[in-house]
């Protein structure tokens, strides 16, 4: 494949990005690393930093989407935000202790975790949609737990923040999805700030997907409310579990060696 079309590949991707995130909240975060690794041929490190600001900014925007309709709930939000933010710095520091093969396949067992519960809990953020009474220090220990892993995978952690805000933070699971991604933005940016210590990134690669990734997610905004996400979730579900398994199959050798 010629560089220009792995770069248009890489962008379409990038747009499908966007639009899992302005949609479900999350979930196309935890592509966005091997999409710059194995389609646009990044560095695993450098991957990471760059993923967290793609990922930072494109939640950011999406937040001010789902805002305009009273759909993030700032309380919950801090409360996730600042609990993640600590564990993304400290998860950030710790992703240098591992190769890029043994970082791989970590993607690919946390890929293959999330997409497992998805297809068997796939009706649990549509079946719950009720009050829920607010724990501040579950929230607070879930919200350390999720930052942790963006910091040390470069994933938004979307996946996982949506169940914790619907089931510890009282909300509606449209309210859940709004506020999903301004923790997501808050534990990313913290998490490249950990990154941008060790290394420098492609900013000018890192901004173009950003832009495709931002169109993705206004895309993903106005279906939010018009769609049921119950058959998107389970087509998600199989497609991380190819992209896992083609990490799996890429890094198996090096892992054996």
């Amino acid at each position: 494949m010629s560089e220009m079309m792995r770069l248009a590949l890489g962008l379409v991707l990038s747009v499908a990005i966007g639009t899992s995130l302005g949609l479900l909240g999350g979930g196309g975060s935890i592509i966005t690393v091997p999409v710059l690794v194995y389609v646009l041929g990044v560095d695993t490190y450098r991957a990471i930093g760059m993923s967290l600001a793609v990922v930072g900014a494109t939640s950011l925007i999406g937040a001010a989407l789902h805002q305009r309709h009273g759909q993030v709930n700032l309380k919950a939000g801090a409360t996730f935000g600042v609990s993640g933010a600590a564990g993304a710095l400290i998860g950030a520091r710790l992703t240098y202790l591992l190769s890029p093969p043994v970082l791989q396949v970590a993607f690919a067992a946390l890929m293959l975790i999330v997409a497992v519960l998805m297809l068997a809990r796939e009706q649990t953020a549509e079946a719950i949609d009720g009050p829920r009474r607010f724990n501040p220090v579950k929230a607070a220990a879930a919200g350390m737990t999720v930052g942790a892993l963006t910091g040390f995978l470069g994933v938004g952690g979307g996946f996982l923040i949506v169940p914790a805000l619907i089931f510890f933070g009282e909300l509606t699971v449209h309210e859940a999805i709004g506020t999903s991604l301004l923790v997501i933005a808050i534990n990313s940016f913290a998490g490249l700030i950990g990154h941008l210590e060790r290394g420098r990134f492609d900013w000018r690669l890192t901004s173009l997907i950003t832009l495709c990734a931002v169109s993705g997610a206004l895309i993903g905004t106005a279906l939010s409310n018009r769609t049921s996400s119950r058959n998107l979730r389970k087509s998600f579900a199989v497609f991380v579990i190819i992209v896992a398994l083609f990490l799996v199959a890429e890094n198996y050798a090096a892992l054996i060696d």
